[in-house]
């Protein structure tokens, strides 16, 4: 084994011990345009959670802020032909205009909001231990 391929290897595992982990994968909300969204719940203007009829959420991220999402009281999802709600999809705020129209850039798999989260249990004191 020569020099040179002794630094390339050092490179490459340099290169990997510091990586970070690996994006969500996107996703996306099928037939979204014939009642496959049951909820969501916005983050300030910046994305909101969606909850499929299988009561499954996902978060979407907006390209920019959305002027109205945070007190909006209903929402349109333009998905396009395609009829799923993906990164190429759009939200609508009713009242806001041209401004109301936007863009989603990233659609991935979520607890769901921190409101409407399940609590997790809490753990069981284990056997043979007292609390005295």
């Amino acid at each position: 084994m020569n020099t040179r391929s002794l630094w390339l290897s050092a490179a490459l595992l340099a290169g990997t011990a510091g990586a970070a982990p690996p994006p969500s994968p996107e996703l996306a909300i099928p037939f979204a345009n014939h009642g496959g969204i049951y909820d969501w719940q916005a983050d300030g203007e910046r994305g909101l959670w969606v909850q499929d009829i299988h009561k499954h959420w996902y978060y979407a991220k907006l390209m920019a802020p959305c002027i109205g999402l945070n007190f909006a009281l209903t929402l349109g999802f333009d998905t396009r032909p395609s009829g799923e709600f993906d990164r190429f999809s759009f939200i609508r705020v009713p009242h806001e205009g041209l401004a109301g129209r936007c863009a989603v850039t990233s659609v991935v798999a979520s607890d769901g909001p921190p409101s409407r989260r399940k609590p997790q249990p809490a753990a069981a004191p284990e056997a043979g231990s007292s609390t005295h």
